[in-house]
């Protein structure tokens, strides 16, 4: 029987159907004869009880500059359907955090995907702290004495937003650069939220690898390749996917960390290696699978979608 989906995610028509992974959810939803619900962040709402939100039914296809449909505007009450992707992009600030506790009130009777009470204590560059031998030398902090000491000790680092996506505000700084008290003052000085210190990586010119892992399990991986001259090697930045294996290493860590995903709700997650070492978690709004499947012709998507079904028959 078809399941109602609602797909909680950034507007629709900006996004990039040869790339966005929310795309590729629902056109696999689609496919398995589900039914598409569309809303963005700012419509979600609790109301005398209800967690409700206004949007409209979605039909998804690929063709560009024609790639979806929207029904007549309406409100749904968010207990009457069966899953709810909560997709749209960080930044992870209140607003974020608000929406996650807002699901929270209807699941697990709705399932959302990726479990919100998780999601909220999971951010991408914390949750990676639970597995201190997986990691790099890091440091989470905003006390400029304690960044200092790291640099001093490590040399060269990377220095970026503690709460940041899509490589936004991420800093090398060498060992002879003087810039730290400067980025410091600017972050500092923008919120009041920690900085987070990592051991520069020199692997990371090889490659950032992405592995996704399905309900914990490992299903593949691609390798982004930093642009010449960057050190970020996110796409959205200009960085080059390319076909790319798992290693023993690799397995290790999805082995370690596999369990507790599953543990927590957490079906579709992605997570960055850099040589032999774990550096981020991404639970919020993973990506990755459309050049996955490009490249190892496997349709992933339907592996998620085959854990969503059963666990929503198990209901």
């Amino acid at each position: 029987m078809g399941l109602k989906v609602a797909l909680q995610m950034d507007p629709v028509e900006a996004i990039n159907i040869d790339a966005d992974s929310t795309f590729r959810i629902g056109e696999e939803a689609q496919a398995r004869g589900h039914s598409l619900f569309f809303y963005t962040p700012d419509r979600l709402a609790w109301c005398d009880g209800r967690v409700v939100a206004r949007g409209w039914p979605l039909e998804l296809r690929r063709e560009k500059g024609n790639h979806f449909t929207l029904g007549a505007e309406r409100e749904v009450d968010l207990a009457d359907l069966d899953v709810v992707w909560l997709r749209q992009d960080p930044p992870f600030d209140m607003g974020y955090i608000t929406n996650t506790h807002l699901l929270e009130m209807v699941h697990p009777h709705t399932l959302v995907v990726n479990d919100p009470f998780w999601v909220r204590n999971s951010p991408e560059k914390l949750l990676v702290l639970r597995f201190p031998g997986l990691i790099p030398p890091t440091m989470i902090a905003r006390d400029l004495g304690a960044l200092r000491a790291f640099k001093a000790e490590h040399g060269d680092i990377i220095l970026k937003p503690l709460y940041g996506n899509g490589g936004a505000g991420v800093f090398r700084l060498p060992e002879s650069d003087r810039n730290l008290a400067s980025l410091h003052e600017l972050f500092t000085g923008i919120n009041r939220e920690p900085l987070i210190a990592q051991k520069y990586l020199p692997d990371v010119a090889r490659g950032d690898k992405r592995i996704i892992l399905i309900d914990g399990e490992a299903v593949g991986a691609i390798n982004r390749v930093p642009a010449a001259g960057e050190t970020r090697s996110n796409m959205h930045v200009g960085g080059r996917p390319e076909k790319v294996g798992l290693t023993a290493r690799d397995r290790e860590i999805c082995a370690t960390i596999g369990p507790i995903l599953r543990e927590k709700g957490q079906v579709f997650v992605g997570i960055d290696v850099i040589g032999d070492y774990l550096t981020e978690i991404n639970v919020t709004s993973p990506t990755g699978l459309q050049e996955l499947e490009r490249f190892d012709g496997t349709n992933v998507t339907a592996r998620i979608w085959e854990v969503i079904e059963a666990k929503c028959a198990s209901r």
